[in-house]
């Protein structure tokens, strides 16, 4: 992968489940500092190929590296972050314990960090509170500040928006923004079209590969469309059914 020189790197990067080929053939080098939009309906390998990029799935074939590390590799998750579709928390202890495991686990400890995560998603006052009690919006917005409290340089975030009320989405996109500048890679995976335009370049993914690439206008121009739906729908064919591949 010499010729690859991007933060997040993939050649022929390819995942099957028996006849499903979920992740096929990719090929990836996005520089690190921007947002990467990766959409596509339910099923079109969005997650997979997320989970391959982090080392929690095991490539068929080809091959990930984030940070030039070839992955999957323990040591290389310290500087990576990652929220999940299902919220990634332990709903027996408390917010702040929770903050605490995860920061923990990537070898830090920073309380003035884990207060400014906490301040960030709207939990400061629910710091001592059991996850169990938490809605499920503040659930999300705890399994967001897991994945910020250890500031990774690569962030995948796996339809962080789900579940959170407009005011706070427009406030975790400006903090998107904020860090995209300061230098963190960041990949959002979502299905909802309209926050297509807040990223910096789009990846359109279906049946495991991306069908075109490039930022919110120069794809709807492709297409010879005026929206995002119209765009992905005629790129891809007309048909945005799950026709098997894999999340």
């Amino acid at each position: 992968m010499d010729a690859f020189t991007g933060a997040i790197q993939a050649r022929a990067l390819t995942k099957r489940f028996g006849d499903i080929v979920a992740v096929n053939n990719l090929d990836l080098d996005l520089p690190a500092g921007r947002i990467y939009g990766l959409l596509g309906p339910n099923g079109s390998g969005k997650t997979t190929l997320i989970r391959l990029l982090v080392g929690l799935a095991k490539a068929s074939s080809g091959e990930a590296r984030v940070l030039g590390v070839k992955m999957p590799d323990r040591e290389n998750l310290a500087h990576i972050g990652y929220m999940t579709q299902a919220d990634g928390i332990y709903i027996e202890l408390s917010v702040w314990e929770n903050l605490r495991f995860f920061a923990a686990l990537s070898g830090t400890g920073d309380k003035k960090g884990m207060d400014e995560v906490l301040d960030l998603v709207h939990l400061t006052s629910r710091k001592n509170a059991p996850a169990l009690e938490l809605s499920g919006g503040m659930r999300r917005r705890l399994s967001l500040a897991c994945a910020l409290v250890h500031k990774p340089s690569v962030l995948f975030l796996d339809e962080p928006t789900v579940g959170i009320d407009p005011a706070l989405r427009v406030e975790f996109w400006k903090y998107f923004r904020a860090l995209a500048a300061a230098g963190t890679t960041i990949v959002v995976s979502s299905h909802v079209m309209d926050e297509a335009d807040r990223c910096d370049e789009l990846l359109l993914m279906f049946h495991g590969k991306v069908l075109a690439r490039g930022s919110g206008a120069e794809i709807r121009q492709q297409a010879g469309v005026d929206n995002m739906e119209d765009a992905f729908l005629k790129l891809g064919g007309g048909d945005s059914e799950d026709t098997g591949a894999a999340a």
